[in-house]
């Protein structure tokens, strides 16, 4: 066992002193030693209840015959982060949740891990540490959600976010944005839709390093508890068998997660997450991959932000393994790709069904026949550009319009609160990505007050920063390379035109390329002052191309 390191032999009798003074008996000592990375806080209302999962987890293992070892991680809440200076810590808070893993693992030599994230960054920073580590993993998360409901709809906190630009301008009153706050979130789980921190944990699921049902199951149900046992008696499994991530995060894993993401309209943030990942696992992953699979798979799941359904309305249809196995049907799964269940993809779908073919539609009545993300390119994008395509109103998949040039999320805020955004403009927000950020801020608050205020169907909004899982509208982020690399979205200036193009996967600048490259060459880094973390982070990161990875 990996863990006898620590634990065997006569030089290792300190050793084993210390771990009797945590109480754990010679027996304990003795079997094989879990490791549980669990990211519970009390500032996240996906992990307020993750010690409840842990403890379901410890049952698990020790049913199973194993000793757990529980470690914790950071977490930060992207929804409280939003719109000021802590979201330049959440992005980049994914590589110190991997390294801090890592750092456990490898001084605590365990025989297996179970990581028990639930939203946005810890995830993939969890999967990140698992293909680093490539000892035998599993994933369980928090799971989502439910919706809330407020004057007879279902809604969620993307909802509250559109209801701000609705009381600036008058079109709701601030009694009843007060109420709707306290309607959208009922409870614990990440956010009821197909945002960032669900996305990522269907695909975990998809990827194979999690049970069936991982992604789905709410979090208050008491099957996500029985989920959390299995997966404790499964790790030891894992470990009987010596399974790794590295026989289950193949390539052939990581086409069926874009995939899946294409089918039910996943986060823009997929983009950056997967390739991080695959970049750990050895499995080469380019955001041109992205494209090539939208383009021959359906859009079956119209999934809030961009249509009704939550994510316990896709659970009760029958869940992933459904949407997977609709998906099998028509060839577009590599159905022997090997998952922590210890058996094939293949077998893992074996006599699952749609049950409900409105939230899970049949390949033959998709809601679009292409994916729900497009990656965008041309002279304003040479490296690339993301939007979620299923959530975009069909008048402005094609658009063209004057730039608005911000060089920061909060003056364009402001602008489109104070009624400055006109028909037909395109919202320029400039040095917002991984290294001029620093850490790339989600912009859910100013997507979504151009929604609030009526604006979606003719203004769009460009960025080389990114969007919340939650945004919707023409929303085009991870402009790569970025303005602080120099990018030419560094150059473009209030007034020039710009093509949009999702169906034809474009994105221009219309001036000349003489033009362009002129003020490029006039073009000077801006300087920011940073200490701690972020000026580090700001050293090493690149583009939003790359994942937002590391050198």
């Amino acid at each position: 066992m990996r863990s006898d390191q620590m634990k065997k032999g006569l030089e290792r009798s300190p050793h084993r002193s210390l771990f009797k003074a945590l109480g754990l008996t010679d027996r304990e000592i003795e079997r094989p030693m879990i490791g549980i990375a669990n990211s519970a806080n009390e500032l996240i209302p996906g992990h307020l209840h993750l010690h409840q999962i842990s403890a379901a987890v410890k049952a698990g293992i020790r049913m199973a015959g194993g000793t757990p070892m529980e470690f914790f991680t950071i977490g930060i809440c992207d929804g409280i982060g939003m719109g000021h200076e802590g979201m330049k810590y959440s992005l980049s808070s994914r590589e110190l949740i991997a390294d801090s893993v890592e750092s456990m693992a490898m001084a605590y030599p365990f025989d297996g891990l179970v990581l028990i994230p639930n939203c946005d960054k810890i995830i993939p920073g969890m999967l990140m540490a698992a293909a680093r580590l490539d000892i035998p993993a599993i994933v369980i998360s928090g799971g989502p959600m439910l919706p809330g409901e407020f004057q007879g709809k279902k809604i969620d906190l993307v909802n509250v976010f559109e209801y701000v630009g609705k009381a600036k301008i008058g079109t709701m009153t601030m009694e009843e944005l007060r109420e709707a706050e306290g309607c959208a979130c009922p409870g614990v789980g990440s956010c009821a839709g197909m945002f960032t921190a669900n996305s990522m944990n269907c695909l975990t699921e998809v990827l194979g390093m999690a049970l069936p049902g991982n992604g789905t199951v709410p979090a208050v149900w008491a099957e996500r508890i029985r989920l959390a046992k299995e997966a404790g008696m499964q790790i030891m499994e894992l470990v009987n068998r010596d399974l790794r991530p590295s026989a289950i995060m193949t390539a052939e894993a990581f086409a069926n997660a874009i995939t899946v993401d294409m089918a039910f309209g996943g986060s823009t943030n997929t983009s950056l997450h997967l390739p991080a990942i695959a970049k750990e696992a050895g499995v080469p992953l380019t955001l041109e991959a992205f494209n090539a699979y939208s383009d021959k798979t359906p859009h079956l799941c119209s999934m809030s932000p961009g249509g009704p359904h939550h994510l316990s309305d896709l659970h009760r249809a029958g869940g992933i393994p459904a949407l997977m196995q609709e998906l099998s049907r028509g060839g577009l799964l590599r159905t022997e790709a090997l998952t922590v269940t210890g058996k094939t993809v293949g077998k893992n779908l074996t006599g699952k069904k749609i049950l409900n073919p409105e939230v899970i539609r049949s390949l033959e009545k998709p809601y679009h026949a292409t994916g729900g993300l497009a990656v965008l390119f041309g002279n304003l994008a040479p490296e690339g550009a993301v939007v979620k395509s299923s959530a975009v109103d069909d008048a402005m998949l094609r658009h063209t319009g004057p730039a608005r040039v911000f060089d920061s999320e909060e003056p364009a805020m402001q602008a489109i609160l104070d009624g400055k955004i006109q028909k037909g403009d395109v919202v320029v927000i400039r040095y917002e990505g991984p290294k001029g950020g620093p850490g790339m801020r989600e912009m859910l608050s100013p997507t979504s007050a151009i929604v609030g205020i009526g604006r979606d169907r003719d203004v769009a909004l460009l960025t080389d920063g990114r969007f919340s899982g939650g945004s919707k509208g023409a929303a085009i982020g991870h402009i790569s390379p970025e303005a602080a690399e120099g990018g030419p979205i560094a150059a473009v200036q209030d007034g020039d035109r710009i093509e949009i193009d999702i169906p034809g996967k474009r994105l221009n600048l219309l001036i000349s390329d003489e033009e362009l490259k002129e003020r490029l060459a006039r073009w000077k880094p801006v300087h920011k002052e940073l200490k701690g973390y972020l000026k580090r982070y700001a050293g090493l990161v690149r583009s939003a191309h790359t994942g937002a990875t590391f050198e």
